[in-house]
């Protein structure tokens, strides 16, 4: 019997792989590429708001952070209205990479549904719908029993 978990992280590391040649060409990941697009163009992000958007812990996020920062694609920036929450902001370059991300994500989203049937992509998002409720259901059970994981 083939293992729906093996199928999902075999098929998103390749999709993750086939990214990662096009970002090198851009001198960004993929990750990159995904916190680019999560950051609000015109009002920034507040930083809390991405590691969750992402599925990253925040330690994670904190080096992403200044990664980018140091590549010169974001700024970070106090709220106006709670100067405890910090924003991060795209520079015209994270703009320029942030746009490059968006295209290659949507260029494979449309190579997606023009080879797949409007059916099979129903059934396909009924599936991982399922599997997404049973994950949360099957984490939140590990939590009520005390055990330290984190997803």
């Amino acid at each position: 019997m083939r293992s729906p978990d093996f199928d999902i992280k075999t098929t998103w590391l390749a999709i993750s792989k086939m990214y990662n040649v096009r970002a090198m060409r851009e001198d960004i990941t993929t990750n990159i590429g995904f916190v680019l697009i999560h950051i609000d163009e015109e009002n920034g992000t507040p930083a809390t708001k991405i590691a969750p958007l992402m599925g990253m812990e925040p330690r994670s996020l904190t080096r992403m952070l200044a990664t980018l920062e140091e590549k010169g694609l974001i700024s970070r920036k106090a709220d106006e209205k709670d100067g405890r929450v910090v924003r991060i902001f795209l520079t015209p370059l994270g703009i320029e990479k942030r746009q490059v991300a968006r295209d290659v994500v949507k260029a494979f989203n449309k190579a997606i549904y023009e080879n797949v049937s409007n059916e099979k992509m129903a059934t396909f998002f009924e599936v991982i719908d399922e599997v997404n409720k049973l994950v949360k259901n099957t984490y939140q059970s590990y939590m009520a029993e005390g055990e330290e994981v984190a997803l």
